[in-house]
């Protein structure tokens, strides 16, 4: 119990020192930190679902990405992976397994990874001398114990991190610390997770390191008793009340009118609601799922004001063939175009059974 007030205690103090700060503090948090490929959506359902950490305690391997106290015993041998062909041929995925170790307690191994694809080389007067390629890795470990027979559960990952940019390497050490309390009588989860704790150990150049993306999230996920639904609601960057982004292009605008200058302005509703991801899952059979997210942050920000279209909004669906669990994603980004996710899971002592013999 004194371990678990602590984290408690720990978490609370990162929450209060997120919100306390002045609201006209600078608000960016995109290009502040490195090793940014740690916050790329690592399934379809998460994509499907808004892009953020899925507060729901199930089989489902890929969700302890999100929060590692969603690791548990019904993952035993679960095996996952998971790829998405992004935007100017850049490429990443993960793959992960779980193991059950018994008491109460679950253990995983994974590895996320981003290729950026091939790019020339050339001098600086234009002339191509080669050419190069950049990548990054993490190579995580998980761990997750049930306390207070199985209702509440704590998990940490463990992530080493390799990225070779050209002839630029470095390497860090994170971690992310989630909580996650599971009521069974009302269907509802409550996780609190940590992520991207840590550091750069090697810069890109000697002497230099920079910041890791740390983000504080806290999500909650309410399935109906007596109808196929599931709800889930999700407040992100809770270390930081104030995360919009001012447009450049917007400042100094005059008005054609009046010459006088077009004050840009951004509600305190606006502020709030672009911690706030929605989900919803109807659960039409154990083996068919639909599923959709709205991610306010994401519209706001890359939307384009004359035509909105659909950004800000995913979708997808999961299903089961034999023993494979199949998942797909789609979210949009832009008006250049979508992500698609395609993931897939197998219980591998299912799979390799032996079928008894009479």
């Amino acid at each position: 119990m004194m371990f678990l007030k602590k984290t408690a205690l720990v978490f609370c103090c990162s929450l209060l020192a997120g919100f306390c700060q002045p609201v006209d503090s600078n608000a960016q948090i995109g290009g502040d930190n490195t090793y940014e490929f740690l916050n790329l959506i690592p399934s379809a359902r998460i994509s499907a679902l808004g892009g953020k950490m899925v507060p729901v305690r199930d089989n489902d391997l890929n969700l302890i990405f999100g929060n590692p106290a969603l690791l548990n015993a019904s993952m035993d041998k679960q095996f996952s992976f998971s790829h998405v062909s992004y935007y100017a041929d850049i490429k990443f995925g993960h793959v992960g397994c779980a193991r059950d170790i018994g008491k109460g307690q679950t253990v995983a191994a994974g590895m996320h990874y981003i290729g950026y694809g091939d790019f020339t080389e050339r001098d600086f007067t234009g002339v191509e001398v080669g050419n190069f390629k950049a990548s990054e890795y993490s190579f995580n470990l998980s761990y997750a114990r049930d306390l207070r027979d199985s209702s509440l559960s704590i998990g940490a990952h463990l992530k080493t991190i390799y990225s070779s940019l050209a002839e630029y390497t470095s390497v860090g050490l994170a971690a992310d610390i989630g909580l996650n309390y599971f009521a069974s009588k009302p269907l509802l989860d409550v996780s609190l997770v940590l992520r991207n704790a840590g550091s750069q150990l090697k810069g890109y150049r000697d002497g230099e390191t920079e910041p890791l993306p740390f983000e504080v999230q806290l999500g909650v996920s309410k399935r109906l008793a007596k109808a196929p639904f599931r709800f889930s609601l999700v407040l992100h960057h809770l270390e930081k009340f104030d995360i919009t982004y001012t447009d450049p292009s917007k400042e100094g605008q005059v008005d054609p009118l009046t010459g006088e200058p077009i004050e840009y302005k951004i509600t305190t509703a606006d502020k709030v609601l672009r911690h706030v991801v929605i989900g919803s899952e109807i659960l039409l059979s154990r083996n068919f799922h639909i599923r959709a997210g709205y991610n306010f942050q994401r519209r706001k920000e890359l939307g384009v004001e004359s035509r909105l279209s659909t950004v800000g909004l995913s979708w997808g669906f999961g299903f089961r063939v034999s023993k494979f669990l199949l998942s797909y994603g789609r979210a949009a980004y832009h008006l250049a175009g979508p992500s698609n996710h395609f993931t897939m899971s197998v219980n591998t002592g299912e799979l390799f059974k032996k079928r008894s013999t009479n």
